[in-house]
Order: C-alpha cells, then sequence, then structure tokens
C-alpha cells in the first residue's frame, strides 16, 4: 500500500494585488491543495496565467469559490473557464461554481448558450472542422460536448462536506448593500485555512477565524492613512488586520490584497512595525507565487 495523503491544506498565493496593477501583483486569488484536489478561491486578472506560471494546469482545478464580485476577484474568470473546457481532454468534466449573490448571474453571463458574452467562442470551436481537428490532436474525443460548468449562489454556513475536507461560508463586511461578500473555512483534520476575501474588521470574520492555523486577510494601507476614514467600512489596515487576527486566535497571519504603497520596499520596516505592535504570532507578507508556510 502507497503512503496515506497528507490533509494538510497546501496554499498558493496567484494573485496578492488590489485593483491598482503593478508589474509584481495584480488582482486576488489563492490556490488549496488537499490530498491533489485543488480548489481556487477568487479568479482575479491573469489568475490563468498565473497558475501556469506556477506549475498548475487548469484542467486540474474543478471548483472554484468567490468571495465577491468586484473586477479584480473575477475579471479572469472568463479566460479560466475557457481554457480549462479548451485543454480539457478526453472530454470535459464538470466544474463547480460558487459564491455569493450574482455568481449564478455572471457564470452564465459568461457561457449561457443563448446570452453568454462568450458563446460564440465554444460554438465556433465545438462546430468548426478544424476546431474538431486541433481538439482530436489534443487527445480530444469527438463530439465535443459545451463547457459543463454549475454555477450556485451561496450563503453562510457549510456549502461543501466530504470525507477529506468542510468548507464554511461567513459574512464579510465589504461594500454592501452593492455586492454580498463571504469569508471561508477550510477545514481538514491536519489544519485549517481562513480566507478573508476584502473585509473590515467584523465579528463574523473574526468567529470564522477562531484558532484556525492560518488566516489569509487583506491589508490595504497603514492605520495612520485610512483610520477614521470611510475606508475602514470596507478594508482592513495593517493594524486592524492584525487586531482581527489577535481576537480571533489564530496561529499564523498571512497579509494580502497588499495595497500598491505597502508593496513598495521603502514600506517594508513600517509595515512590520505597525503589524508588530499588535501581532506576535507568526507572521507572513504575502507574493504572488509564494507556498505559505505552516504555522512553526
Amino acid at each position: 500500500m502507497g503512503a496515506k495523503q497528507s490533509l494538510k491544506p497546501d496554499i498558493t498565493i496567484i494573485g496578492c494585488g488590489t485593483p491598482s496593477p503593478t508589474p509584481d501583483r495584480f488582482g486576488s486569488a489563492h490556490l488549496i491543495d488537499i490530498a491533489g484536489e485543488k480548489i481556487l478561491f477568487d479568479c482575479g486578472p491573469a489568475t490563468t496565467w498565473k497558475l501556469v506560471q506556477n506549475g498548475i494546469k487548469p484542467t486540474d482545478i474543478d471548483t472554484v469559490v468567490f468571495t465577491h464580485h468586484h473586477f479584480d476577484h473575477d475579471a479572469d474568470f472568463p479566460t479560466f473557464i475557457l481554457t480549462r473546457w479548451d485543454q480539457m481532454v478526453p472530454r470535459d468534466r464538470e466544474l463547480m461554481v460558487y459564491g455569493p449573490t450574482l455568481t449564478e448571474e455572471f457564470t452564465n453571463g459568461i457561457i449561457d448558450e443563448d446570452y453568454g458574452l462568450f458563446r460564440h467562442d465554444w460554438k465556433a470551436r465545438v462546430g468548426h472542422p478544424g476546431s474538431h481537428v486541433t481538439y482530436a490532436d489534443r487527445g480530444g474525443i469527438l463530439p465535443r460536448s459545451k463547457p459543463l460548468v454549475i454555477p450556485k449562489d451561496i450563503g453562510p454556513g457549510v456549502f461543501i462536506e466530504n470525507d477529506r475536507y468542510r468548507i464554511t461560508g461567513a459574512p464579510a463586511d465589504h461594500v454592501q448593500p452593492f455586492l454580498d461578500s463571504l469569508a471561508y473555512r477550510v477545514d481538514t483534520d491536519e489544519g485549517s485555512v481562513v480566507i478573508t476575501g476584502d473585509t473590515a474588521p467584523c465579528d463574523t470574520v473574526t468567529e470564522l477565524a477562531r484558532g484556525a492555523d492560518v488566516m489569509m486577510i487583506m491589508c490595504w494601507e497603514s492605520h495612520d492613512k485610512i483610520g477614521g476614514t470611510d475606508h475602514e467600512l470596507a478594508t482592513c489596515s495593517i493594524k486592524s488586520a492584525a487586531e482581527t487576527a489577535e481576537e480571533a486566535g489564530v496561529k499564523e497571519l498571512v497579509m494580502v490584497h497588499i495595497g500598491a504603497r505597502l508593496a513598495l520596499p521603502a514600506s517594508a520596516e513600517a509595515n512590520e512595525k505597525e503589524a508588530r505592535s499588535v501581532w506576535a504570532g507568526d507572521l507572513v507578507w504575502g507574493h504572488e507565487g509564494m507556498k505559505v508556510p505552516w504555522p512553526k
């Protein structure tokens, strides 16, 4: 018999930026691998290309989970759906898509055969003989199916549970009532990870993260820049992110969705000082392509 596969979540930061593109980061996306099953959380700009950069094939992913539907968290989803489908051989597999309100509308708006904005693309590839040759050369079996994508709007609570892991959603305070936002906790027998998406400090996220091994949280700006402003209604500063981790009693705090100014090398010392004014535990400053270390 082979060795038992580890159920400890393996975390790769795919996108660690914001809506402001920089040479090193842009948008949000995170991949969690549990015993070979890969789950993509958010699909911000260039996610498909970044996955491949990190040695991850889009065809290896059968589950996508959205925190909310700002473009820096979902703009690459049309590319991801169509690339995964186009490269999938010998036949397409179902792609399950979960997220708050608008997830079904957004997904169907990409590929629905009557009104989807990209229906022309997959219909041409399904129908044209030249595309048939390309698909068959790749190892595909004809006739080709349309993309098999099943989106589901979800709310708070457990929405996936099996013998390997459980995923639970909780409300995150961001830009309601314009968009609903959810944070997620992934629990296995060997560890727990919380992905907050975009959030201001709030009790629901703190309770979701209670006692988790790893919490990944947005870090938009320093507290002196956004404290006392309306930014506090929708985002975390370094200090408030650290305060959330401290209150939740997590083992490791991972800063992601890092604002462009904070990502500059010149800001690193001040960033660390602000976080350490509150947080004494394991601290990781995320960057794209990082394999998140497990807490000591």
